[in-house]
């Protein structure tokens, strides 16, 4: 950096010293003569508000960056370090990058053109890893700040060839947090030994927090562009597909359009200028159609000796190797292939007269048969994608299809109108699931429409009877008559039958079947044919769907496998419907049954509290009177039986409070606290606990907490439960309670107890706040308890509002932190 702008830099801390100075000068004199010097204080409050004016404007210049170039990730970072080295009295800022384990040197700002080169060039072959040798390995490690006042000074600094070239003292380090995991650093520099203010250091904070939005908005962007692209390929490609079904579907043997079609689409989909259609039969090849050749080359194939069809087809053409090899042939530059260095006629005629450069030809092969080929070609070299090949391919599945049956296509329009039809049904009973009498009356009319029937019925046993369920295509009264007959098992009727034989049972004619009893059906109902199909779960008929036309003809082996399906629906809606029933039921008793269990532990405990605080009063009263009653021999007991007895009368009392928030009638006394007496009474009680274990007990409160409307026993059984635990679980260590009010705008109190006691791991965090459960069997032999504690702590925090949440590491202690709402006051 130049030597003028370090003058001016130096000249600039002085000057922030002095004023740093005098603020502190100006504090000291209104403790010992308030409001001596009001004009002094006056120009403080506007210089720090002209510096918070200045941070949230060069903020907002960020976020406006942000979000007019979401497109241009390089342009908001660049932006970010500018803000950063501006804001933060800094002389320069890096901005790294993750890239697997490890970081990538990405921008930088306030060097000049040819150290930022040196730097680009320095960092160009090298990759910062994730140690403490570097600011940034040591930031991506902590996943925090790091704040080093003179790197030259750190004994972990190992870097010294970028502080050579960069000339920086004091770094700060802050990371790019994106789902707890570190994606990059922003480096801030000052090129003296100076420290970064607070005030500094969450600025930065900040501009990483800004810089993580753009980066994801950049991954999220070029997402939904490449999803874009590829959907947008994906629909050409459906649509080109669509259409050429379409033609096939409409076309009625005539096969020049659908070839048309074909080949139109090819072309355009794939990016060709034209094609051929070759049809090959007996190893010869001729071509059936033709879109966009050029004239001259067209004219030479409609006259020559090359006109269809081609008897002769030479094995070096690329028709004739398909006609060997029965694979595709690709060629990305015809005028280097063998077939025209030995000038073949067509070759020629093709490159000379065609202009093609590049061409694609692929198979029609159906049922191992070679039916033909599709030829497409490019005029220029440029050779053809894997997906346009793979299109191709589909291409001449399509053609391979209309050349061989029509047939087929319309059995693919009869099976796609099914499809579609059943999808639609299982789409009604997917949202219908526990709407039986919906999903039955749907399947009803589908069976009719797939089926093409005229009605259908469906009946599901109960008891000993099988009353109607569902019909379609009734009149009211033919309803009424079916629901008034009740169908017994015999062979007389399609539904009898059915439940004899237990099996699908088919009709063709009704009055021609020498079982049938029941001529008049036929005319009642309107009923000449039909299908029987048994609804059958776990080998047991549970209803009949019968499908029946007005005229005599056979149902076809399709649709009777239709029907049978339509059964197999029919018998999982009615299964869904009575597992739902039944879970509805056992949902019903099990919560009678929690609440009986709730009243059973309310009434217990209270039936244990009393004798228990008889003993506790009692043995209290003998150990401070022991010359009254005469037991000074029997001190020590009595003290165990009265600590035992607390003991489980605290037992008692979390289990009562768990019933109680279980059974919903644990009530709150929500009041207004003041939280600085309230700490200290906490404090002044976990004192005891901590001495048991020779801890350090530390309270860390942020002034002006203020007032917080929150039941004040509840709370202080929560921080008693934490700092008892991390007592508990801490030896000769140190025990701290933290309180802070939230600066994010959600206006929540944090309490944070943290502890360098055994730490947990990520298995042992997942079933902490489980009632009666600790961390593993070995640490409740060791330290005792019950598990209690912690569940009943975070369901206290959940009723007013709040929440108990833990991070922890084995060996480094635990910080268990509760928020809760804040109150106006607070």
């Amino acid at each position: 950096m130049p030597s003028s702008r370090k003058g001016v830099k130096s000249q600039t801390h002085g000057r922030k010293s002095r004023s740093t100075g005098t603020k502190t000068r100006t504090r000291v004199g209104q403790v010992r003569k308030p409001r001596r010097d009001p004009e002094r204080q006056l120009e403080t409050c506007r210089r720090e508000l002209a510096e918070a004016r200045e941070q949230q404007a060069a903020t907002a210049e960020v976020l406006k960056v942000i979000s007019r170039s979401a497109f241009d990730l390089q342009l908001v970072l660049d932006t970010l370090v500018e803000s950063a080295v501006r804001l933060c009295d800094a002389d320069h800022a890096w901005l790294f990058q993750r890239e697997g384990e490890f970081f990538r040197w990405v921008t930088s700002f306030g060097h000049a053109t040819d150290l930022r080169a040196q730097l680009r060039d320095y960092f160009k072959p090298r990759k910062v890893p994730v140690d403490r040798g570097s600011i940034t390995g040591r930031t991506a490690m902590e996943a925090r700040a790091v704040h080093v006042p003179d790197v030259l000074a750190d004994p972990e600094y190992t870097w010294s060839g970028a502080q050579k070239i960069g000339g920086y003292r004091a770094a700060l380090g802050a990371p790019l947090l994106h789902k707890g995991t570190v994606v990059g650093v922003i480096f801030v520099a000052k090129t003296v030994p100076q420290p970064f203010t607070a005030k500094q250091i969450e600025l930065v904070t900040t501009f990483a927090d800004q810089a993580v939005i753009a980066i994801e908005n950049t991954r999220l962007l070029n997402e939904l562009r490449q999803r874009t692209d590829d959907l947008s390929e994906t629909l050409e490609q459906q649509t080109a597909a669509s259409q050429v079904l379409q033609v096939i579907s409409s076309s009625t043997g005539e096969l020049e359009p659908v070839f048309q079609a074909i080949l139109a689409s090819a072309t355009r989909t794939c990016d060709a200028k034209f094609g051929l259609l070759y049809r090959i039969e007996n190893g010869a090849a001729r071509i059936i159609s033709k879109l966009g050749i050029p004239p001259a080359l067209a004219e030479y194939l409609k006259r020559g000796p090359h006109r269809p069809p081609l008897n002769r087809v030479s094995p070096l053409t690329p028709i004739g190797r398909l006609i060997q090899s029965r694979q595709l042939v690709h060629i990305a530059d015809y005028r280097t292939d063998q077939s025209y260095l030995d000038r073949d006629p067509l070759t020629v005629a093709a490159i000379e007269l065609g202009g093609i450069q590049t061409l694609l030809v692929v198979p029609m092969i159906k049922n191992d048969a070679l039916m033909g080929a599709i030829l497409i070609f490019r005029q220029e070299m440029r050779p053809f994608t894997d997906k346009q090949i793979e299109l191709l391919q589909n291409f001449a599945a399509q053609a391979a299809i209309a050349i061989e049956n029509t047939r087929l296509l319309n059995e693919l329009r009869e099976s796609l109108q099914q499809q579609t039809a059943t999808a639609d049904m299982l789409k009604v009973i997917s949202r219908s699931a526990f709407d039986l009498q919906t999903v039955l009356d749907t399947l009803a009319e589908s069976a009719v429409r797939l089926c093409s029937a005229d009605r259908s019925v469906i009946r599901r046993r109960v008891g000993d009877t099988y009353p109607v369920a569902a019909t379609y295509g009734f009149s009211q009264p033919q309803r009424d008559q079916l629901e008034r007959y009740s169908p017994k098992p015999d062979r007389g009727l399609i539904f009898g039958r059915t439940l004899v034989e237990g099996r699908t049972v088919h009709i063709p004619d009704l009055l021609a079947d020498p079982e049938h009893k029941r001529p008049d059906s036929a005319n009642v109902l309107g009923v000449r044919a039909g299908v029987g199909v048994p609804l059958i779960r776990e080998g047991n008929v549970v209803g009949v769907l019968t499908v029946v036309r007005r005229e005599p003809r056979a149902f076809t082996q399709k649709q009777i496998e239709l029907a049978e399906t339509f059964a197999d629906q029919a018998v999982i809606a009615i299964e869904n419907a009575r597992l739902f029933d039944e879970i509805q039921d056992k949902n019903r008793q099990l919560a009678e049954a929690s609440q009986n269990k709730s009243q059973f532990v309310s009434s217990m405990s209270h039936e244990l509290r009393t004798p228990l605080n008889a003993i506790i009063g009692l043995t209290e009263m003998m150990v401070k009177n022991a010359a009254r009653f005469g037991t000074e021999k029997a001190q020590e007991p009595l003290q165990r039986v009265n600590r035992a007895g607390t003991h489980l009368l605290g037992l008692i009392n979390q289990v009562l409070d768990l019933s109680k928030i279980e059974a919903g009638k644990l009530e709150l006394n929500p009041q207004t606290v003041q939280l600085a007496p309230l700490i200290n009474e906490v404090i002044g009680t976990a004192g005891q606990l901590a001495e048991q274990n020779k801890n350090r007990l530390v309270v860390d409160a942020q002034e002006n907490l203020g007032a917080l409307t929150v039941d004040p026993m509840r709370l202080r059984q929560i921080l008693l439960n934490l700092l008892s635990n991390a007592c508990k679980f801490t030896k000769a260590g140190e025990v701290k309670l933290t309180a802070r009010k939230v600066s994010n705008g959600s206006n929540l109190i944090e309490f944070a107890v943290s502890d360098t006691g055994i730490g947990m791991t990520a298995e042992q965090q997942a079933k902490l706040f489980e009632e009666f459960s600790q961390a593993d069997a070995t640490t409740a032999q060791r330290f005792g308890g019950t598990g209690l504690g912690l569940a009943l702590s975070r369901k206290l925090a959940r009723m007013m509002g709040g929440d108990v949440t833990v991070t922890s590491e084995p060996g480094k202690g635990s910080v268990f932190t509760v928020r809760l709402p804040g109150s106006a006051e607070s």
